[in-house]
């Protein structure tokens, strides 16, 4: 089924939408790969393949595939990932499921101990921006340039 591509039909909500990604990719102190990190974390739990697709192949630049092919099991495979690299994951994977995690003392702590308070804010605002763009990718298909 073909459905709308939202881009086009609410062009004022897209822009503002990328506004905000714009901030986070080149307006914050968080490292590149970190933000890519964060926004393929995000768009796993979310099952978005659009932007796991993207964000995959925008990680493949700077990380090995063996790396990326684990993110979803980082917190087995700790020694792959750096201390802030750690907390940015569990710091997205409690925001992204706040509803369950209540966004908990534990990981505040972790991500506080690894980021400045601006760049906590900012990561925040990361992780709140994949999770905006995975409710409109997934929802209306959006494409992946993945193939078979």
């Amino acid at each position: 089924m073909t459905r709308l591509n939202w881009q086009e039909i609410a062009p004022d909500g897209a822009k503002a939408l990328f506004g905000i990604h714009h901030y986070v990719t080149k307006k914050t102190n968080l490292p590149e790969e970190l933000v890519h990190l964060v926004f393929l974390r995000v768009s796993q739990i979310n099952g978005c393949a659009h932007c796991i697709d993207m964000h995959s192949r925008d990680l493949r630049k700077t990380m090995s595939i063996d790396k990326i092919t684990l993110v979803p099991v980082w917190d087995e495979v700790r020694h792959l990932f750096s201390d802030q690299e750690r907390a940015a994951l569990a710091w997205a994977e409690e925001v992204t499921r706040v509803s369950e995690t209540h966004a908990s003392d534990e990981a505040y702590a972790a991500a506080s101990a690894q980021f400045t308070p601006k760049d906590l804010v900012d990561l925040t605002i990361t992780i709140a921006a994949m999770n905006a763009f995975n409710r409109l990718g997934a929802p209306f298909r959006l494409p992946v340039a993945a193939k078979s």
